[in-house]
């Protein structure tokens, strides 16, 4: 399954090495990362990710592969 995360903010170089799976795109004042989720259990792991780096998920769904 493939997901697109919207972010607040820029993601920063620093930050996004966190997510090596994801690919990352800056828009306006956020950053879409992208990329291949395996199973649930990767997806709550990647939003445990974002929130203990304080990274703030403001939209998350599932796209077209």
């Amino acid at each position: 399954m493939r997901y697109e995360f919207r972010i607040s903010g820029v993601v920063p170089d620093t930050l996004a090495a966190n997510f090596p799976e994801l690919d990352r795109i800056p828009v306006r004042e956020q950053t879409l990362l992208l990329g291949v989720v395996a199973d649930e259990a990767h997806l709550y792991g990647l939003l445990t990710r974002f929130q203990s780096l304080g990274l703030r998920v403001l939209e998350m769904r599932q796209v077209a592969a």
